[in-house]
């Protein structure tokens, strides 16, 4: 194929599931050596269409008009042996929630050379460094479950290179990832596309990272009606909640310690933490991919082990595992997980998973949780009519306000939320903080938000807990102490 030939071209392509659109009237060109973003907002279509482009539409999708052409391929009507060779051999997705795609028993190294067409000359290093990962550390020697959300980004993204793909999909590339880490990512696309003549195709919310790296912008609007909003006018009333004792902690962390990572690859992240979380306040946590971010929420939660320190609630002491708290404390503590699409399971509707933490912590009868069900939907911004979907079949915005409304399902006294809005458009991410806000406020809920928009995290955050990444003490700002962001 020649390099001014497009690799990939749809006209007028519209997806539907059942009576359900999910993509209208798409239009788009891909060419090597160029990048095209898509934007719009969350249930635009954008993933659809990457997964379109790659022949892998959600279960029960068609495409309902319009035309797809990938490496002059039919590829909706590619035989399955045929579409396997073409993903194996020339297309690369890295999805929305690429570490639910890394096996979790396999280290980096093997990872990434599973998917080389020369496995055993595979320069794994070489690949780490392109994605801006540190050599030196052993990172290679690492299973997943040890790595940040944003280092698993970045090694789909490695994996993705080995295959020396001619098209390269990418779902929010930059999602859970700090400012100058997406520069790095910009520059280092444009260095691929420039390079070796790769078409890349990613979608993105982020208009900065669009600028700097993106040839064409392809604008989605709504394949669908709007949701509700995600303030109603005439809010629900609030779910009674566990009576506190006026400003006392709900939550308190003292010289907590933490690591990560297995044997020679182990290495310190948190230490000396104190952290104090009071009921009706939003506590920011901000710092650098790697830096401890996340493993502090799962310490919290009880999924991962402290080295040193404790972690109270309502004043009784809490153990350190998960397994170990009572039904009530795990109740009480509750994480809204980074990637929600690898949290909910594709076998259940979002009504059963809703309905589940009801029945499993207030023994709520199977005919008594539906009417409990639409309101959690109503709440987030989402209609009683998403109970009867999968996962697979929503927006990754509508995933994340599913795994919110989990969360709540369980009326917790605190709410742990990693980059809940991360891969989120600029108005939905401002209808999920303004849900945080009303939490607070109507139900005296604790909200920690880990999150890299430090003008978002600013904008909301009572206290800002900025990790420096080293292990060493974290910095700790008042809302009154606050500085100005910069431009």
């Amino acid at each position: 194929m020649s390099t001014t030939d497009p690799a990939a071209r749809a006209a007028g392509l519209s997806v539907t599931l059942g009576d359900t659109p999910l993509l209208t009237d798409a239009t788009l060109t891909l060419t090597p050596g160029r990048i095209t973003a898509v934007t719009g907002p969350s249930g635009a279509g954008k993933t659809t269409l990457l997964r379109a482009l790659v022949g892998a539409l959600p279960p029960g999708a068609h495409a309902a008009a319009g035309s797809l052409t990938v490496l002059g391929h039919d590829i909706l009507t590619l035989p399955p042996e045929e579409l396997r060779r073409l993903r194996r051999h020339k297309l690369a997705f890295v999805g929305q929630d690429p570490g639910s795609g890394l096996n979790p028993r396999m280290r980096v190294a093997r990872l990434i050379g599973e998917t080389s067409p020369q496995r055993r000359r595979t320069p794994v290093a070489d690949l780490l460094s392109v994605v801006r990962l540190p050599a030196g550390e052993g990172l290679e020697h690492r299973r997943t479950a040890s790595l940040s959300g944003g280092q698993q980004r970045r090694v789909a993204l490695a994996r993705a290179l080995a295959r020396r793909p001619a098209i390269l999909l990418l779902d929010e590339p930059t999602a859970g990832l700090d400012a100058a880490l997406r520069d790095d990512i910009a520059d280092l696309l444009r260095d691929l596309a420039d390079r070796d003549a790769i078409a890349i195709a990613l979608t993105s919310h982020d208009s900065d990272f669009v600028a700097r790296c993106a040839d064409e912008v392809l604008a989605l609007e709504p394949a669908r009606p709007a949701t509700v909003p995600s303030t109603p006018a005439t809010p629900p009333e609030p779910t009674p909640v566990r009576a506190r004792a006026g400003t006392e902690p709900v939550v308190e962390v003292k010289a907590l310690d933490a690591r990560v990572g297995t044997g020679r690859t182990r290495h310190q992240v948190l230490s000396g933490l104190d952290l104090t979380l009071h009921p009706g306040t939003l506590t920011g946590i901000t710092g650098p991919s790697g830096c401890g971010k996340t493993t502090l929420l799962r310490t919290l939660a009880g999924l991962h082990r402290p080295e040193a320190g404790s972690i109270s609630l309502g004043g009784e002491p809490l153990a350190p595992s998960y397994r170990r708290r009572t039904r009530d404390q795990r109740s009480r503590i509750q994480l809204v997980p980074q990637n929600p699409l690898g949290a909910l399971n594709p076998a259940h509707t979002v009504g059963a998973t809703l309905a589940r933490p009801l029945k499993l912590h207030f023994a709520r009868p199977a005919d008594r949780c539906d009417a409990r069900v639409a309101e959690l939907l109503t709440a987030v911004g989402l209609t009683p009519g998403h109970a009867d979907r999968h996962p697979q079949e929503l927006s990754g915005g509508q995933r994340q306000r599913v795994s919110i409304a989990r969360a709540l399902a369980a009326e917790p006294d605190v709410l742990l939320c990693d980059e809940v809005t991360s891969a989120l458009d600029a108005d939905t991410a401002d209808g999920i903080m303004e849900l945080l806000r009303r939490l607070r406020t109507d139900q005296g809920l604790a909200v920690v938000l880990v999150s890299h928009d430090l003008p978002l995290v600013s904008a909301h955050a009572d206290r800002l807990l900025a990790l420096d990444g080293a292990g060493g003490a974290p910095f700790t700002k008042h809302r009154a102490a606050l500085s100005p962001v910069p431009n």
